[in-house]
């Protein structure tokens, strides 16, 4: 069953920057491939992505995660949340 990943609008504007940014990279992992660049530099650039794209995805995950909780949760409960998400 798939659940929608419902974002805020401010939240979506940041989601599509960062997004942006990764296509960008990849982008010039291509462009360094068919220049036939040296492969440490394009690895270099392939794990830049890899971070990136981490990175994104604990974002999504946390404002999921967030999202599902009531409002009036407790403060600790959303630093667990994001401590787990950090492992």
């Amino acid at each position: 069953m798939m659940v929608p990943c419902y974002i805020l609008k401010l939240t979506m504007e940041s989601l599509d920057k960062r997004v942006g940014r990764i296509l960008g990279q990849m982008r010039g992992i291509q462009k360094m491939v068919k220049e036939n660049r040296d492969c440490a530099e394009i690895l270099q650039q392939v794990s830049a992505v890899k971070k990136a794209i981490d990175s994104l995805s604990k974002e999504i995950i946390f404002y999921y995660m967030d999202r599902s909780f009531e409002e009036n949760k407790t403060k600790q409960l959303k630093d667990m949340i994001k401590r787990a998400i950090d492992l």
